[in-house]
């Protein structure tokens, strides 16, 4: 079961790398942190964009519950 779940995590975390990079830019750099450009990130996504997110959101789940179960079965087993 470890070994599943080491594997599992390893090709998660190689695929939201992926996922992440595919991300279009919204970028301002520091100042869209603050509240700089709010108008830009209130404009519509498209199908592939909100399609990506989902996937990506996805990923980060399969991520999670592989980091936990990990957590758990190295905490149980001496």
């Amino acid at each position: 079961m470890e070994l599943v779940l080491n594997v599992l995590l390893v090709l998660s975390s190689l695929l939201l790398v992926v996922l992440i990079l595919l991300h279009r830019g919204k970028g301002g750099g520091l100042s869209s942190m603050f509240g700089g450009s709010v108008s830009s990130s209130l404009s519509g996504s498209s199908v592939v964009e909100k399609n990506l997110n989902r996937l990506t959101v996805l990923t980060a789940l399969v991520w999670t519950v592989c980091i936990v179960g990990l957590g758990i079965l190295i905490k149980v087993t001496p």
